[in-house]
């Protein structure tokens, strides 16, 4: 247990507003650091998560993140999943492009998420939403 964060059980937070990214960023960092997760490999979830967060919140409308230690018998990690009840993404190969956005941003959300972490999923339906599980492993 580190700073009343029991690493067995998902911790969820909900995204909401711009506080909630900010609290998700923290709660990444806090299951990072009690993992063992090296000062590189913590900063690269935590810019990776403050990403999928903040498109959770402007695209799809807010939604739940959980965020949980894991183990595979020979590393330890962090495992994030962000979900929510938007509109999906219509075509994922297009918003897993370098540089494509709808937004004004630049256009590295999807695509530079998943270079920061090991294990990127995604799932989306047009109408039904999106869930994308990420997991950054101890080197």
């Amino acid at each position: 247990m580190t700073a009343g964060v029991d690493l067995g059980v998902p911790q969820t937070q909900a995204i909401r507003s711009d506080d909630d990214v900010v609290r998700v960023r923290q709660l990444v960092r806090t299951v990072a650091v009690a993992a063992k997760l090296s000062l590189v490999d913590q900063t690269k979830l935590v810019t990776a998560a403050s990403e999928l967060a903040r498109n959770t919140l402007i695209y799809g409308g807010g939604g739940t993140v959980d965020v949980a230690s894991v183990d595979d018998g020979r590393r330890r990690g962090v495992r994030v999943v962000f979900a929510d009840s938007g509109p999906g993404i219509p075509d994922l190969d297009l918003a897993l492009t370098d540089g494509y956005t709808t937004g004004g941003g630049l256009g590295l959300g999807l695509s530079g998420a998943r270079r920061l972490v090991d294990d990127f999923d995604i799932v989306t339906a047009v109408g039904e939403g999106t869930r994308i599980t990420v997991t950054k492993w101890s080197r």
